[in-house]
């Protein structure tokens, strides 16, 4: 089919698809392009064109596949040409600082981290690219050690197969934030037709301006790492089995120089999971947070092994996941809130080891919004610090550079999406330095005869249960998402008349504060301190007897996420707390988001 027998009826798209195919330089997506015109799909042709894959603060991520609203060689580049020109604007020396690639193992993640060296090496700027596979973490802690000026990774990390992504990072070694993404964003507007120069990779390991970091950052990221180990000598002489999944990524490599580093004994590796597979062919979703049914083969091992503990990366290694034997028998896995105030002890633990003269009052640990406030609760009783930021580790990261600018000193941080920040070496969650201190913790609790389950049943009992209820439902439509959250704002039939309580008024809502609108009615003038996205939606609900309810949207999966957590005091009763807790996100879940009236899918278990 020529080009000029492009005709759908519409000369928007007729106009888009024939400058895409112009643009285009891969064959297989202009043979499914044709596809496409040769059945008349011209409402799956819109959808690929005339909307466009919107670079925000994750960067892109998205379907991989032909067309302007995916993924693909042709987006790559237009978003290279945009990156390259905001920053030789933005950051005057950029040339010289250089930037910093990496990519995981999924499709095409390598041809994109080559397509994008590419360009700036057109440009005259040094490029770190990474020669293999890499671990998420190691971009921002490439910035940090070159002093680079941007970092990318190519990744969707725990997305499903069929996505890819690409991540940047800015020079201070945070994810971008506002207004970076949306400049950046415009600039990729105004450099869209491809340069020839731009899809040349064929030179880029014979240029000057290509560097391969990846042997000094190993030697570093892990001296780093060993630095900050407490007991080598008990890691050396645990009896613990650790089992360990890279669930089809890029860990298992990564997290072996790590126990090295520790002075662990080798772990027991899943080893069905253990080589990068973009198919990711035995798990349902490549993502540890899902619980059990990603852990099937992990679960199995481990019993077959006597092994009581396992630990899991996503396929980036920027998230970790722990599971563990009860004495009952069966497996437990963390959440992300238990993992948290596990790790948030231990971090404690370690820096009043190592500083056993210091009081803790220019220390800081951060978590999101959405994440327990188990760490506020260690606060009071401590003496250190504890600021909430926005969900997210773009919020996290930059707020830790804001306090580490005032000679404050960042212990951790974290999100309950399994996302930990041990230290300020990496700033952003980091999956292999988290799996280590979790192994460190577990060794150093043996010697004392608990477990982990022990340590945070002990950390309850000292500062105050804190139990949470956190899921989603899937919503594959924008409106109704939009409804539902609408109709939570207009309770009444009125602007700013949001939900009063549930249960007829058994349980009543004193705190509303929706950083879509801006609207807090804790604050003065009713106006939000957080900052505000209109972009997405979020509401928190905060209950008289103490329940805080988050309402949000994803920013890159089609969910609307519930978060709940009740604090209990010091030696409250724990199943009652559980018993209220399970009432009230019932009661959440049926009276705001409707699922039945609003067609939502429930989360598979």
């Amino acid at each position: 089919m020529a080009l000029h027998s492009v005709n759908t009826g519409d000369s928007n798209l007729d106009i888009k698809i024939i400058e895409w195919l112009q643009w285009n330089k891969d064959s297989k997506a202009k043979d499914e392009i044709f596809e496409y015109l040769d059945n008349g799909h011209v409402k799956a042709l819109s959808q690929l064109f005339l909307k466009r894959l919107e670079f925000g603060t994750a960067g892109l991520r998205g379907c991989m596949g032909p067309g302007y609203s995916q993924m693909n060689d042709l987006v790559i580049v237009q978003t290279g040409q945009g990156l390259i020109k905001y920053l030789m604007d933005t950051i005057f020396d950029v040339a010289q600082k250089g930037v910093v690639i990496g990519y995981d193992g999924r499709y095409n993640s390598k041809r994109f981290a080559e397509l994008t060296t590419a360009i700036f090496i057109a440009n005259g700027v040094k490029v770190y690219l990474f020669s293999t596979i890499c671990p998420t973490p190691f971009i921002p802690y490439t910035i940090l050690r070159y002093k680079c000026a941007v970092g990318i990774m190519i990744t969707a990390s725990h997305n499903p197969k069929d996505d890819n992504g690409y991540k940047v990072y800015w020079e201070n070694g945070a994810q971008i934030i506002s207004p970076h993404d949306k400049k950046i964003q415009s600039y990729i507007l105004n450099n869209l037709e491809p340069l020839e120069s731009s899809w040349d990779v064929s030179k880029i390991y014979q240029s000057s301006y290509y560097k391969d970091p990846r042997d000094d950052i190993m030697q570093h990221y892990y001296q780093d790492l060993k630095n900050n180990v407490l007991y080598p000598e008990v890691n050396r002489n645990t009896t613990i089995k650790f089992i360990y999944t890279a669930m089809h990524g890029v860990g298992h490599e990564y997290m072996i120089a790590a126990f090295k580093a520790a002075n662990f004994k080798p772990f027991i590796t899943v080893e069905e999971q253990k080589m990068p597979d973009p198919e990711f062919p035995t798990v349902k979703f490549p993502n540890p947070e899902e619980g059990k049914s990603a852990l099937d083969l992990s679960i199995k091992l481990a019993n077959k092994s006597d092994s009581s503990v396992i630990l899991a990366n996503d396929p980036d290694a920027d998230r970790l996941a722990c599971a563990v034997k009860t004495k009952s028998g069966e497996w437990h896995v963390f959440s992300g809130n238990e993992l948290g105030a596990l790790l948030g002890w231990w971090m404690i633990h370690t820096y009043q080891v190592l500083h056993p003269d210091n009081d803790m009052s220019d220390t800081y640990m951060l978590a999101s919004t959405v994440s327990s406030k188990i760490l506020a609760s260690m606060a009071k009783k401590e003496g250190f610090n504890f600021e909430e930021t926005l969900t997210g580790f773009k919020w996290m990261g930059n707020k830790a550079i804001e306090l580490m600018n005032n000679n404050k000193e960042v212990l951790f941080a974290y999100e309950e999406a399994i996302g930990f920040m041990c230290g300020s070496k990496v700033l952003d969650k980091d999956g292999i330095s988290a799996g280590v201190r979790v192994a460190e913790l577990t060794a150093y609790l043996e010697t004392i005869g608990l477990t982990l389950s022990d340590k945070l049943r002990e950390i309850y009992e000292e500062y105050g249960y804190h139990i949470s209820d956190n899921s989603y439902w899937i919503c594959y439509e924008p409106d109704i998402i939009k409804t539902i959250f609408e109709r939570l704002r207009n309770y009444s039939d009125k602007p700013n008349t949001y939900p009063t309580g549930i249960l007829k008024g058994k349980y009543i809502i004193t705190g509303i504060r929706d950083l879509t609108t801006g609207y807090d009615n804790t604050k003065p003038e009713n106006k939000a301190v957080l900052p505000v996205s209109k972009s997405s939606q979020m509401i928190t609900f905060t209950f008289k007897n103490g329940l805080v309810t988050t309402l949000r949207t994803s920013g890159t999966e089609p969910k609307i996420k519930y978060y709940n957590e009740l604090c209990g005091s010091p030696g409250e009763d724990l199943s009652k707390l559980k018993s209220i807790l399970n009432e009230m996100v019932s009661a959440i879940v049926i009276e705001f988001l409707q699922p039945e009236v609003n067609g939502l899918i429930a989360r598979e278990e």
